[in-house]
Formats: C-alpha cells, structure tokens, sequence
C-alpha cells in the first residue's frame, strides 16, 4: 500500500493566537471559560491555516466519541456554542 499524508498541520501562528484572544474575550464576557488545546486528528481547518488564514478548530458541537456507533453530541451545549459563533462573527463583521 502506498499514500501520503492528505492534510497540512494546522500550525499556531500570530494571527490564528489573535483570533483565540479575541475568542477568548467574548467567552470571559459570557462567563465562559475558554483554554487552548490540541488534538491529532485532522480537519478542514487545516487546510485554510495553511494558507495563511487564521483559523481556530473545535468551534462545532460538544460531544464524544467521533465517528464510532456511541458517537454523540451534547444538546444542552448548543446555544453557548451558537452564541460564541454569533459573537465572534459579529465582532469580525465591525
């Protein structure tokens, strides 16, 4: 079997560290605690990073268990999430 790898790395640079801090802002404003982390996997993300877009991961729904049968989301989660979304487009938007 042969391949190669499909996806760049999604790299931390200055501009994607500046969109978390702004992201970052608008969860403290909500009374919601933000932390950067990191995975192994891979997403559509990583591929506008390696253009040079800033680009933050993991904005989508709560949940666990990805792509197996307990794969699951958590509903209660979703109106923060839709509010984070709508704050962060509405701040970039100005």
């Amino acid at each position: 079997m042969t391949g190669e790898i499909e996806k760049p790395c999604l790299e931390r640079s200055a501009a994607t560290l500046g969109l978390f801090e702004i992201a970052r802002r608008l969860c403290a404003e909500a009374g919601i605690a933000l932390s950067e982390t990191g995975s192994g996997g891979g997403s559509d993300g990583n591929f506008t990073a390696a253009y040079g877009v800033p680009t933050l991961d993991g904005l989508g729904v709560i949940g666990n268990t990805w792509h197996s049968p307990d794969e699951h989301i958590v509903v209660p989660a979703l109106p923060r999430r839709a509010a984070l979304m709508e704050a962060l487009l509405r701040e970039l938007g100005r």
